[in-house]
């Protein structure tokens, strides 16, 4: 267990930590935190948890993941951490060379272009069936509930679905998005926070999905519709993509870092940059330097490892570079040697010579879960499918339409991606999971944890409740305003073009639960958001 010495890192924590001992659920949204503790008292275990928890924030908070997004998981269990990929590939009828016929020179971020095949139903049924003791129906009644029934919408869930009414009534001629207004702003607007919301089309969808156990949504009723409504705008995605579509159990990834082994799900997710960027690190002493200093390092080396990762980071089946090679040593001493004094414009390396829900569990039986699901950008496309409340993601944004680059858009191919579950071990026992939501965030978050807890001693709290601090191209970093002025001036000293935003939700949403050698469990949650651990 990592001991905890906040007194070396001068930020206090803002909430305290939480301590139980026979089970944990921590994510966004009380709600469905609660609702995922509650079936830990039913019986279930901490798959289970995950799955009731996951499916709830599809319905109380719609503004960051839906039933057509994707999901990653990690799963502590027995002994052994597994890795499932539930990310779904682009169509089969559409290509790069398509997209440029038709006059694009980037993939959309609206309408039926960027769609690829939704893996999140398929991530609940696969949980379920390898690891899980409830049935899926067991698992998926509360959010049937929440959705047939209604819930207060919490406050940071109305603001983000005002940011997502703003962008999507810019595009209001786009007919196909008719059907996001329908269902989510029947009113003209958005709810407010503690008005009751409801969505019994959702409820349907959920239980029709529950009963089947996803073949409906994969293969039935509701892939058909899917299928014709595709077809009646132009969309590519057919039922044969839905049909085809299989979640991949995947061999987790993972470095040592100063004693602690960081797990990461391999690509197409982006927690390689997270271990590359630990793998520069590990070397360079980071605790007792000067905060300024301390900084400046981790910055560069994730710009470094940031680099590396658009550059090769893809569909596995089409790396050009292996993550053995990504995450070796050599290649690591030779990135680190790049870092200097000053603020370096990043370039790829040669090794071979906004929006997502994050959620933890953890039960009494030593199983834990680390999992993760997105609709990527808010709602996702803003197509949502009539009378079902599906929001389709837009996921397939992330492909380019430039033939030489990695992520080129090919029919079947799955797309660089951007969420991703952590988890922590020691000595071959679980320390828990751990992650950090937000698209490009996410591997900065993974890897500000981990250095908040192991070089700097902070405890699970204080370690999310810290300042955050983002790069977002060249010399360009965005510091949260409560970065101390001593600090942002120095790292601009150090050649480092800074922002201060005043808007966190830009910074990401974490969640932490760990296991101490006595069994106890020790959960955090983010400040930044509705966040919540329910505790038994």
């Amino acid at each position: 267990m990592i001991p905890f010495d906040s007194q070396c890192y001068p930020y206090p924590s803002q909430r305290r930590l939480v301590f139980a001992q026979r089970g944990m659920v921590a994510t966004s949204q009380l709600l469905a935190a609660e609702a995922g503790l509650e079936i830990l008292r039913e019986g279930g275990n901490a798959i289970d948890a995950a799955i009731t928890t996951a499916a709830c924030l599809t319905v109380v908070e719609p503004t960051s993941c839906g039933i057509g997004g994707d999901a990653f998981a990690l799963v502590w269990t027995n002994g052994k951490i597994y890795g499932l990929n539930s990310s779904g590939p682009a169509p089969k009828a559409i290509s790069g060379e398509e997209m440029r016929k038709k006059g694009f020179k980037k993939i959309p971020d609206t309408g039926w272009y960027p769609i690829t095949v939704p893996g999140a139903p398929a991530a609940w049924v696969e949980l379920s069936r390898k690891f899980g003791r409830l049935t899926l129906i067991q698992s998926l009644t509360p959010a049937i509930e929440y959705a047939q029934n209604g819930f207060p919408v919490s406050p940071v869930v109305s603001y983000l679905w005002g940011k997502a009414f703003d962008r999507y009534n810019k595009l209001k001629n786009m007919e196909e998005l008719k059907y996001w207004f329908d269902t989510f702003v029947p009113m003209g607007r958005v709810p407010k926070p503690g008005e009751i919301w409801k969505i019994p089309e959702q409820a349907c969808t959920l239980k029709e999905i529950a009963e089947s156990e996803a073949n409906s949504f994969y293969s039935g009723d509701i892939a058909d519709t899917i299928d014709l409504f595709s077809r009646k705008y132009g969309g590519y995605l057919r039922k044969e993509d839905l049909v085809s579509f299989c979640p991949e159990w995947v061999e987790p990834v993972c470095i040592n870092y100063k004693g602690y082994d960081v797990w990461e799900i391999p690509p197409n997710g982006q927690g390689l940059v997270a271990l590359m960027t630990l793998n520069i690190l590990k070397e360079m002493p980071l605790a007792g330097r000067e905060f300024p200093d301390t900084f400046h390092y981790i910055i560069e080396a994730m710009k470094l490892a940031f680099t590396d990762g658009k550059t090769f980071i893809t569909d596995s089946r089409q790396m050009k570079e292996s993550v053995e090679r990504l995450l070796s040593s050599e290649y690591a001493a030779q990135r680190r040697s790049l870092i200097a004094e000053k603020a370096l414009n990043p370039h790829f390396g040669k090794p071979s010579g906004n929006n997502t829900v994050y959620l933890a569990t953890a039960d009494s039986e030593g199983n834990m879960v680390s999992y993760i699901q997105s609709n990527y950008m808010g709602f996702g496309s803003g197509i949502v499918i009539p009378g079902t409340g599906i929001a389709l993601h837009n996921r397939g944004h992330g492909f380019s339409l430039d033939p030489e680059h990695i992520n080129y858009l090919e029919p079947g191919k799955k797309t660089y991606h951007t969420i991703i579950p952590g988890f922590l071990t020691k000595d071959g026992e679980a320390v828990g999971p751990f992650g950090v939501m937000g698209g490009y965030m996410q591997p900065q978050g993974h890897v500000q944890v981990v250095t908040n807890i192991i070089d700097f001693g902070l405890n699970p709290q204080a370690a999310l409740d810290a300042p955050r601090w983002q790069w977002t191209g060249g010399k360009q970093i965005k510091l949260e305003d409560s970065f101390p002025q001593h600090i942002t001036e120095k790292l601009k000293k150090m050649g480092h073009i800074i922002e201060v935003d005043y808007d966190s939700s830009g910074f990401g949403r974490g969640q932490i639960i760990w296991r101490d050698k006595n069994g106890v469990l020790i959960g955090a949650t983010e400040p930044r958001c509705d966040g919540t651990v329910a505790a038994w």
